[in-house]
């Protein structure tokens, strides 16, 4: 990986070359990138345990994915090539003005840091399981292992660009996913068959029901599909990550081919991470001595896939599914700290420069940025062990807080004609907030009662914890309305105000 880097290092010339790849790449390359870098190792450990421990409703999120590509490839996809920008935010200040832009690409930079240093946790976390067994002491070992992670994937992202980060993504792909086929044949061998594959609802699992209103039910299929769908719109729209990668291919026929293989390579690999979940659990099931002492399926099932790899699988075997592990962790690392520099660069330095830098200068600043970011990340990541949580949930409660309200944004620049910067920040800000109260309900509603105060009356909302699943769609509806409204309202006394002076006049 790092030779990758030090060759892509002798061709950067500018800066076009080193964000976007002198906008010529193959939307292959393009496609698969953009999925290995939003497909994290979060998501990677977090769905075959989420499948094990409480049933595969969520796999049906992508039944979203054929709607998801049309209205990304075909809606949005022309829209955004129209305005070939290296920054996905320099949008937001032609349309709005520079506010939006700077609220769009701070809320950028804070959601990627975060979700970049929680990605950087859990892959070491992971790791010490699979290196060092169940018992080994992770206090002492993961800021070792953290390291050592973020180590190897600022270098490579800081020496060669966006085309040593696609090429990379590439690479890891294919070693994620034939980890996961090499489970799955490993268990398959083991169990003499795919007697694995189960043909009844399991005990433990929840109630999955196809739809329904409570915010109280966890998991529905509905609510799958939705949210899936929705995040995978916002992240497409408003991720500099996914806009990035659709300005380094040549025209909007190649940015919507690039999403279509992103599409394809989602697909697949949901469904082998769900078939993960279902091996493992009829793996241990078939023989509970496998687990360790004191554990169970139901309250350690995100670290049945850790330990499995480190003290079920041949090591040959172990070696290669734990490559794939780690490259989901350096996908996402990499391609999020080669984003963050080029907003950096392109929102922050160049925007308030009164002259511009030479093109040298550029790409020597955006490498040491990345170096910077890319320090800043681990460092914050040796905080997330005290992150409280459950790796899918933790995932979708902080990620989900900033997506929303970056597409706010950038639906009310170029989707709603009209829009005034004043109603589109007020819209993120809603958002954002309405999507903290959701994501943080019970333990908001516990503090506020222990603290200040509280109605007798609706002491039954108190601590009532509501599905992350409706942290989006809430979150997006709520800060759309309340854009819309205000640029409205704003748009009418404008025009009042305007009226009155020519009748004076």
């Amino acid at each position: 990986m790092l030779a990758i880097g030090l060759y892509y290092r002798r061709r950067q010339t500018s800066t076009d070359e080193y964000f976007v790849g002198n906008r010529a790449m193959p939307p292959l390359l393009i496609g698969v990138s953009m999925f290995a870098t939003l497909f994290s190792t979060i998501s990677y450990l977090s769905t075959p345990g989420e499948i094990v421990k409480h049933g595969p409703a969520v796999l049906s999120g992508m039944l979203a994915i054929p709607i998801v590509y049309y209205i990304v490839g075909y809606l949005m996809v022309p829209v955004y090539m129209a305005n070939r920008v290296t920054s996905a935010y320099e949008l937001l200040e032609v349309k709005l003005g520079l506010g939006a832009r700077l609220l769009g690409a701070g809320l950028f930079i804070l959601l990627r840091l975060t979700w970049m240093a929680l990605l950087i946790y859990f892959a070491s976390d992971a790791l010490v399981v699979v290196l060092l067994g169940p018992e080994a002491d992770k206090a002492l070992w993961l800021p070792y292992v953290t390291a050592v992670t973020g180590a190897i994937a600022v270098c490579y992202s800081a020496l060669g660009g966006l085309r040593a980060v696609v090429v990379t993504d590439a690479i890891q792909f294919l070693l994620l996913f034939s980890g996961a086929l090499l489970v799955l044949a490993f268990v398959s061998l083991r169990l003499g068959g795919f007697g694995w594959v189960p043909t009844q609802w399991n005990p433990h699992w929840d109630q999955q029901p196809l739809f329904s209103l409570s915010p109280a039910v966890r998991v529905t299929v509905f609510g799958s599909m939705l949210h899936g769908g929705l995040w995978w719109i916002c992240t497409a729209g408003g991720d500099q990550t996914a806009v990035q990668r659709f300005m380094s291919t040549r025209d909007a026929a190649a940015a919507r081919r690039s999403f279509l293989f992103n599409s394809i390579a989602n697909a697949a690999v949901s469904v082998v991470l769900a078939f993960v979940g279902f091996a493992l659990l009829g793996y241990f099931l078939s023989d509970s001595s496998r687990l360790p002492p004191g554990w169970t399926i139901a309250e350690d099932a995100d670290q049945l896939f850790p330990h499995f790899l480190s003290d079920h699988l041949p090591i040959g075997l172990s070696g290669l599914v734990i490559s794939g592990m780690f490259a989901a962790a350096m996908s996402s690392l990499d391609s999020g700290i080669n984003s963050i520099s080029a907003v950096v660069t392109t929102d922050f330095v160049d925007r308030f420069r009164s002259e511009p830098m030479p093109e040298k200068t550029h790409v020597r600043l955006s490498t040491f940025l990345a170096l910077g970011v890319g320090l800043a990340v681990v460092g914050a990541s040796s905080w997330m062990m005290y992150v409280p949580g459950n790796f899918l949930e933790i995932s979708q409660r902080t990620q989900g807080i900033m997506v929303a309200p970056i597409f706010v944004l950038f639906f009310l620049a170029l989707f709603r004609p009209g829009s005034t910067q004043v109603g589109a920040i007020l819209g993120a800000a809603v958002s954002n907030v309405t999507g903290i109260l959701v994501a943080y309900w019970a333990q908001l509603t516990i503090e506020i009662k222990e603290h200040l105060f509280w109605p007798d009356s609706l002491s039954w909302m108190v601590g009532q914890e509501i599905s992350f699943q409706w942290i989006l769609p809430v979150s997006l509806i709520v800060g759309i309305a309340c854009g819309w409204l205000v640029g409205g309202v704003s748009r009418l006394v404008v025009s009042r105000k305007s009226a009155n002076s020519r009748t004076v006049e």
